[in-house]
């Protein structure tokens, strides 16, 4: 029996729990509170909150997730990725850790719930393929420079700084003669046991580890007293649900923001509910997890925290230790509210420079130098593209260098679409099969029909290209040593057409015509592009019995001489009127 589609499955709650194993989600749970612990007490750092928002963020992420997601394994909460980008915004708008500057942040992430909620009732799955991997490469080492600068204060004890990524650098250098050495071997201790760990295995928690161990240090050697920061007094008050207020006049400056942040929590979620499919053969249902992830944004922030992300790391924990389903999330969220409760005294000697090794090793793996090697390798200017985005995230206002990133990626989409060009085909020589000409002048291009011009282009057929597309038509024509009597279109990569590309389509239909040269169309396979063509009318200019199967049934119908090639020649491709039309597919 095949299994249902995503738009054909029924929409309960804790879809993900019915056939959940919990002995296996029990310890896979286990391991990822152990894993996040740590990380969402840094990542709440490095947004500018308590630790405990971080926990919060947690537990509204998981929560709503197992409610309202698709994935079995997909672990949301508080992430690295994103809070960069909405704390250094919002510290333009607020003093970082105020009770206006917490405000913002949970507003925006009932802003970003309500973006990725509209995604899902859109199906706007397509958006988290906005970004290219050269783009996303360079984002996310942008953001990694973000992390290391921001915790480079509180790995070396120095006081913390606002402002720029420059200005902090040179403020850091000015008082390099105050670096704590206590301080650095904590945070460089700390660091080394998360990276040995992971080498080890990455199933062991080595980065709370690395803060049991260094806190352990800060009571038993009294690091306190030699100006050792740590986190202090953590509050063990959860938080009433109620909803933020802001100045109205904030609220612009928020919209922009909030649409940032969700197109990376798209991009992100998508990335990892494909990673980690609940079945080997079956498509994620990438719209439903948008779903799960802004009910978590919008849980977030109705209890005073921030917004929150799907996390491929965690996620691959979950699967790695034999989680079952979001039970895993539940089991890891219940493991988080018990801490909180009896154990929030044993955080209160965690030293700030460990939390900033934890955070500098996760700067460390989104930083994906071996990516931008590969990249090196095979295209200088697609490794510009990572440079550029790099720069631009690190140089600029958050905010605006993700805005340039994500426009940087659609530009080069567009860039690449512009640059497709016609080719010309030729036959094999003794066989039927029509092929592209090759552009080395020593290799034979095969075998020519007098009298027949057979090009293609492949790409969709857009306005972007349109009239490269009716220009290149008119300079293969004019190339023919004799004018062609016909023109055969191969469009087994026409897979889409817009009216801009219909009409000039047509114009040049008309223009051969007219020329004296027969115009078809072979191996028009896309449903979608068939479509295009009888909707906007091209079939009616195209006439009868000029849409076939193959470029050889083409020149065999119509090619001058053609009843001397009439061997065993199939009919042409008659058009259906019926949407659901559907042409044989065939070797040229």
């Amino acid at each position: 029996m095949p299994h249902p589609t995503p738009q054909q499955r029924s929409w309960p709650i804790f879809s993900s729990l019915p056939r959940a194993v919990w002995r296996y989600d029990l310890a896979a749970g286990l391991t990822l509170a152990a894993i996040a612990i740590p990380e969402q007490m840094a990542t709440a750092r490095l947004a500018g909150f308590p630790p405990q928002i971080g926990f919060f963020a947690f537990l509204a992420g998981s929560l709503a997730f197992a409610a309202f997601g698709s994935n079995r394994f997909l672990s949301s909460g508080a992430d690295s990725t994103i809070a960069p980008i909405f704390a250094g915004a919002l510290a333009l708008l607020a003093t970082r850790g105020s009770p206006q500057f917490m405000a913002l942040a949970s507003f925006l992430a009932l802003l970003v719930g309500g973006i990725l909620i509209l995604g899902y009732v859109l199906r706007a799955g397509w958006i988290a393929d906005l970004l290219s991997v050269p783009v996303t490469t360079g984002f996310l080492a942008g953001i990694s420079i973000h992390i290391l600068i921001s915790q480079l204060p509180a790995l070396l004890g120095l006081p913390s700084v606002e402002g720029g990524e420059f200005y902090r650098v040179d403020q850091m250098a000015k008082h390099w003669r105050d670096v704590d050495p206590v301080t650095v071997a904590i945070g460089v201790a700390s660091l080394a046991t998360i990276v040995i760990g992971e080498k080890i295995s990455p199933k062991l928690p080595a980065a709370l580890v690395a803060l049991a161990g260094s806190a352990f240090a800060v009571r038993y050697f009294d690091l306190e007293a030699r100006g050792v920061a740590v986190l202090g007094a953590v509050s063990t008050e959860f938080p009433h649900p109620r909803f933020p207020e802001i100045a109205a006049a904030d609220i612009p400056h928020i919209v922009g923001l909030a649409i940032i942040i969700a197109v990376v929590i798209m991009v992100q979620t998508a990335a990892t509910s494909r990673s980690f499919p609940n079945e080997e053969g079956r498509a994620p249902d990438v719209d439903r997890d948008y779903l799960g992830v802004g009910a978590g944004c919008l849980l977030a922030g109705l209890v005073g925290a921030f917004s929150v992300d799907a996390s491929p790391p965690r996620t691959a924990i979950v699967t790695s230790t034999g989680g079952r389903s979001q039970l895993s999330s539940i089991f890891a969220a219940l493991v988080i509210v018990a801490l909180l409760l009896f154990g929030a005294a044993l955080l209160e000697h965690v030293p700030n420079a460990a939390l900033a090794g934890v955070l500098l090793f996760i700067a460390a793996r989104i930083f994906r130098l071996h990516v931008m090697r590969d990249i090196y390798s095979k295209t200088r200017g697609e490794f510009a593209l990572v440079a550029l985005t790099m720069a631009a995230v690190v140089a600029l206002p958050v905010q605006t260098g993700v805005s340039l990133s994500i426009l940087a990626s659609l530009l080069h989409g567009v860039w690449t679409t512009t640059r497709s060009r016609l080719i010309t085909f030729a036959r094999v020589p003794g066989s039927s099969v029509w092929w592209p000409c090759s552009t080395d002048a020593a290799e034979p291009c095969g075998e020519r029909l007098e009298g027949v011009l057979v090009a293609a282009f492949q790409a969709p057929l857009s306005f972007l290209n349109a009239y490269g597309f009716q220009r290149d038509l008119r300079e293969a024509i004019e190339a023919e040593a004799e004018k062609p009597a016909l023109v055969v279109l191969e469009a087994s990569n026409i897979v889409e057409i817009d009216y801009t590309a219909a009409r000039i389509l047509n114009d040049a239909i008309l223009d051969c015509r007219a020329a004296g040269a027969d115009f078809a169309i072979a191996r028009l396979e896309s449903v979608r592009a068939h479509q295009a063509l009888a909707r906007y009318g091209v079939m009616r200019t195209l006439g009868e019995g000029r849409l076939f199967r193959s470029v050889d049934e083409a020149t065999r119908a119509l090619a001058p001489g053609a009843a001397a090639l009439q061997i065993d020649a199939p009919a042409p491709l008659v058009p259906r009127k019926s949407r659901a039309f559907k042409p044989p597919s065939a070797s040229a």
